[in-house]
């Protein structure tokens, strides 16, 4: 536990720093072009238009509308959460060269990421539903009165299973391959696309991925205005737990790093 705090206490002191450093990565990846940031949201709405007249077409879906919120706010989650999962096994390695020269505690590199994900998610995540307000107008409204808790289980998780990751991937090079595989299996067996109940019998599976069980109730409460708290507040419960986990791991394993990379 003594390592567990310190870990958290060099992350807070450090505070300024990894986010500024995030932030200039977040301005260096749209330098030179004339809309910046907007393009995460662009993108993203790009993708559901397109995604949203095939699949509304092949599920013959009903209520068009439902369906293209339905499918862009579970889309955004999905894609924010898949890439800090996809370049996790990575991150130690590309930072290589600081872990090996300097005495930063390596949560400063892990923080950094997360913080340059939250802020990619937050420029998606916020355009996104502002073109989907154009089929359901009451979408800012649930995320201000409904999704807090669902929100904060989206960050939480955006850090603690990225950190586990990329420990692991330190010292199994295998999960470079792994990774990319179990995202794109994930992606395809997860209603994201489609309903739940379009899964039959095999509906059981969607409760067993823990990307989906994060997602669902972040677009359960801006859909429908509705949020399971005894629900939620297991998940944050889970995603408490995973996070001391991850620390506990990072603790073990500092001082080995520079030689796993």
């Amino acid at each position: 536990m003594n390592s567990i705090y310190e870990s958290l206490s060099y992350g807070w002191r450090s505070r300024r720093a990894w986010w500024f450093t995030a932030t200039a990565r977040t301005r260096a990846r749209f330098a030179r072009t004339a809309l910046g940031g907007f393009w995460l949201g662009l993108s993203n709405l790009f993708s559901i238009a397109a995604l949203s007249l095939v699949y509304g077409t092949v599920f013959q879906v009903q209520d068009f509308t439902q369906y293209v919120v339905f499918l862009g706010t579970g889309l955004v989650v999905w894609n924010t959460l898949s890439a800090a999962i996809g370049s996790a096994p990575s991150l130690f390695e590309a930072n290589a060269s600081h872990l090996k020269n300097t005495n930063l505690h390596p949560i400063f590199y892990t923080l950094e990421e997360w913080a340059f994900q939250v802020q990619t998610f937050f420029q998606s995540f916020l355009m996104v539903l502002l073109g989907l307000t154009f089929f359901k107008h009451d979408l800012f409204l649930n995320l201000l009165l409904f999704s807090w808790i669902p929100l904060v289980n989206v960050v939480l998780f955006l850090y603690w299973v990225p950190l586990a990751v990329c420990i692991l991937g330190a010292r199994f090079r295998d999960l470079y391959q792994l990774v990319p595989i179990v995202l794109q299996l994930g992606f395809l067996l997860s209603p994201i696309l489609y309903d739940k109940k379009n899964l039959g019998r095999f509906a059981w599976t969607a409760d067993l991925n823990p990307i989906y069980r994060i997602l669902s109730p972040l677009r359960q409460a801006l859909q429908d205005g509705q949020v399971n708290l005894h629900q939620s507040l297991v998940v944050l419960i889970f995603n408490l737990l995973g996070l001391l986990l991850a620390l506990w791991l990072l603790a073990r394993d500092r001082k080995n790093l520079p030689f796993f990379v």
